[in-house]
């Protein structure tokens, strides 16, 4: 009688073998392929220039083939024995900040944070799932909070349940930032103002405001004047909370729906996106404590908006 056999054999996780990594940190400043070739006498100068070339070499985690590279005292060089170190890119996503907890992304515009009854793939999750499991099989990943699909900026995830559950359960204590960019319709008379209302949703799943806090959560929308020009204003705003589609119910309010947001207003597509972008993203690291703050750039599409810089 045949052996039953044992399904957890070939699974990823009892079949996978983890990369074969040696690291080395230089005491005094030289150059990496010098350096190299003392920390791995055993192997042949073209050996290690091969390696290079095949991203198998990499220094404070990041892949490099530069043999003449600068390198000194506190730099961590990595040799990956076993296949090259993943270079991660996307059209629609930069990996902005990883460690061993958490990422940090830059998402594009138009791009699903996470999937739905509709949509499983091609969302910011699954491709940064993707990229950590072809790491290891074992890894997962956690959203911690998300963007609307239209909104692109700063976005973070996690990579254990601690981490996962220490953001969201202290998050108005650990984020100390969020500000986002957004161009609205029409010039904004007062230069700063605070938006405040509570949000609703309808069975349509459109979001409103109301003054009955019995029938919505209290929102709360600062922002500032950037620049005014050609029809348009430049707004920072920044969140005293974070409910669903809030700047975009809040600008609406404000007589000045965002730009390219037919949805709560807006008359026109210049741009052909929604101009709402998350630039700002500062929080509490959930397990060394550092204070983590990120920034991107305005778009461009956005000054153009407004006439320019």
């Amino acid at each position: 009688m045949p052996r039953p056999t044992d399904s957890r054999r070939n699974s990823p996780r009892a079949s996978f073998k983890p990369d074969v990594i040696e690291t080395y940190f230089p005491k005094s400043e030289t150059t990496l392929l010098v350096f190299l070739q003392e920390s791995m006498p055993q192997r042949k100068r073209t050996g290690i220039k091969q390696m290079l070339q095949h991203n198998q070499i990499a220094v404070n985690g990041t892949p490099i083939k530069q043999f003449d590279m600068p390198i000194a005292d506190g730099d961590k060089v990595e040799v990956n024995l076993t296949r090259e170190f993943r270079v991660f890119s996307n059209r629609r996503i930069k990996l902005v900040f990883e460690d061993e907890d958490l990422l940090v992304i830059e998402k594009g515009y138009g791009l699903l944070s996470m999937g739905n009854d509709k949509v499983t793939d091609g969302t910011a999750y699954s491709i940064m799932r993707d990229y950590l499991k072809w790491k290891d099989p074992r890894n997962k990943l956690f959203i911690v909070h998300r963007l609307d699909r239209d909104t692109s900026g700063l976005m973070m995830m996690a990579k254990n349940v601690s981490a996962k559950d220490t953001m969201q359960h202290n998050w108005n204590s650990m984020v100390l930032n969020r500000k986002y960019v957004t161009v609205v319709e029409g010039y904004v008379e007062q230069d700063s103002g605070v938006v405040r209302s509570y949000l609703a949703e309808t069975s349509e799943f459109e979001v409103y405001s109301t003054d009955n806090p019995e029938e919505g959560k209290l929102a709360v929308t600062r922002y500032k004047v950037l620049k005014r020009g050609c029809g348009h204003t430049l707004l920072e705003v920044e969140l005293d909370t974070g409910r669903k589609n809030q700047i975009r119910v809040h600008m609406k309010d404000l007589g000045h729906p965002i730009a390219g947001d037919r949805r709560y207003g807006a008359k026109k597509t210049i741009i052909h996106r929604l101009a709402l972008h998350a630039q700002t993203l500062r929080f509490v690291h959930p397990v060394t404590r550092r204070d983590m703050n990120f920034t991107t750039p305005v778009p461009g599409t956005f000054y153009k908006l407004v006439g320019g810089k």
